[in-house]
């Protein structure tokens, strides 16, 4: 069997210094591919660097929703608890758009009302705009995040007639996620979705050729005493069994088969 994981941080300080490993231990639980998206030019570019050192790892490249509008929060007071530099709008978007021919993806980006005030509502939809018509362009699958924003989001995907979708760690109203998965567009389950109610049930109820595998390493482990960790696909994977009663093979191809599909590639 072969196992997946369609968005990971291999590029967080938790899990940076042991990329080596984490790629050792992916492996031997079945792993490929393992999707690792960037938030932000220079974090883009760790991106890139892991990806020619381990084939295992795919690039995404994004710019993530709070990134986006960054300088801005900081201009207005507003904390964010990240470190390193801030890039305007333009230097996201242009960086994406400059560097796309070695993206395996486009993510992550989306739009996020949990740290961003209102106030910046419009500025970020017009990045998450620019980045979605890129994509689209270069016909390539998009990876998002939405917090608090679902429903705005899915407005403008649809408006766009985007079709290669992918929302990451989901976490609207199950009901929506249906919906999202009735236009076409995939959800990927996190690793924590054994102890996640929400999870549990968007894993056992949406139409299963819509459904993805994702860690969010480090975060949303299985196991509260650690970072996730790619390898931590193969447990959701079991998982999926169970609720689906099935053998886990069957997880392993129905997965393999959307994944193939909605990168055009197989894992």
């Amino acid at each position: 069997m072969s196992f997946f994981d369609v968005h990971a941080h291999l590029t967080h300080p938790k899990l940076a210094p042991d990329v080596p490993g984490i790629v050792a231990r992916a492996a031997e639980r079945g792993v490929t591919a393992i999707v690792s998206n960037g938030l932000n030019p220079g974090d883009n570019e760790a991106v890139r660097a892991l990806a020619a050192a381990y084939p295992r790892i795919r690039p995404a490249f994004g710019f993530y929703p709070v990134d986006a509008v960054l300088r801005e929060m900081d201009a207005m007071g507003k904390s964010y608890p990240r470190e390193g530099p801030t890039y305007s709008a333009d230097e996201g978007v242009e960086w994406v758009a400059r560097n796309l021919g070695d993206a395996f993806a486009v993510g992550e980006i989306g739009l996020d009302g949990y740290w961003v005030p209102e106030e910046l509502w419009a500025a970020q939809e017009t990045v998450f705009r620019r980045l979605v018509a890129i994509a689209m362009e270069a016909d390539k699958a998009v990876i998002i995040h939405t917090r608090k924003r679902e429903r705005r989001a899915l407005e403008i995907l649809l408006e766009m007639g985007a079709t290669r979708v992918i929302w990451h760690c989901f976490g609207g109203k199950v009901s929506l996620g249906r919906t999202i998965a009735e236009h076409g567009h995939y959800l990927s389950i996190p690793a924590n979705a054994r102890r996640s109610e929400s999870f549990s049930r968007l894993l056992q109820t949406l139409p299963r050729e819509r459904v993805l595998l994702e860690t969010d390493c480090p975060y949303l482990s299985p196991d509260k005493e650690r970072s996730s960790e790619p390898a931590d696909v193969a447990g959701t994977a079991a998982f999926a069994a169970e609720l689906w009663n099935v053998p886990i093979a069957t997880v392993d191809a129905v997965v393999t088969d959307n994944f193939t599909r909605i990168f055009r590639a197989p894992p």
